[in-house]
């Protein structure tokens, strides 16, 4: 059986830290939480080897070192409020959940939504509440937010979320142009969100951030 309490410090040593990371918290957090459990269980073993790993449908968990590095842009405290985007089987929710006061995230799909919550409750995670919904609408219900969290691959924001982020609040997603991609960061002010690109990455596009055809006649 794999040891993957020293596999997770390994994944921190070579892949998190030396890439900027540095605040404590998002260490201790990617040291405690067991990656290899939000996972497939055919998957496990893919689960610290540094890249996306599968999770069904088109969809993915990011690599570590660009969760490690969104979260260090993000810069989350404890008594931030944090919207996540696609959680997939709750992997980064439960990341967040060290950072901040509270998670809400919204899945797509309702029965990875079911085993992500099934999943964050066995590992104790009792301050984020995972909905089956619109990812494209975020949850209206409970903004504005300090944050807003997109693991994964984005063509375009829609305005329904960037209008439930705080003003003075911070956005963070991965931008996809074809095969090429940059994680950005937005930061609202006077009600609008500024973008800025912070590094290169790359991840597949979310079901419904797929930037709208434009016709040339």
């Amino acid at each position: 059986m794999a040891d993957y309490k020293t596999l997770r410090t390994t994944m921190v040593d070579t892949q998190v830290r030396p890439h900027d990371v540095t605040r404590f918290p998002i260490i201790e957090a990617m040291l405690s939480v067991p990656r290899e459990v939000f996972v497939p269980d055919g998957m496990r073993d893919l689960a610290y080897v540094g890249g996306t790993v599968p999770l069904g449908g088109g969809r993915h968990l990011l690599d570590p070192r660009t969760i490690g590095m969104m979260l260090e842009v993000l810069d989350i405290n404890r008594s931030h409020l944090v919207l996540e985007i696609g959680p997939g089987l709750g992997y980064t929710t439960a990341l967040l959940a060290r950072l901040a006061e509270a998670v809400v995230a919204v899945e797509g799909d309702e029965a990875r939504a079911a085993e992500a919550e099934a999943l964050l409750l066995g590992q104790g995670v009792d301050n984020a509440a995972l909905l089956p919904g619109d990812m494209t609408a975020g949850n209206p219900r409970n903004a504005p937010y300090d944050r807003i969290a997109i693991f994964g691959g984005v063509e375009t924001v829609p305005a329904e979320i960037e209008a439930q982020l705080k003003d003075g609040g911070l956005i963070a997603a991965v931008f996809m142009d074809g095969d090429l991609g940059e994680v950005r960061v937005g930061h609202k002010s006077g009600g609008r969100v500024a973008w800025r690109m912070e590094f290169n990455a790359s991840a597949p596009v979310l079901p419904g951030f797929e930037r709208t055809a434009s016709f040339v006649f």
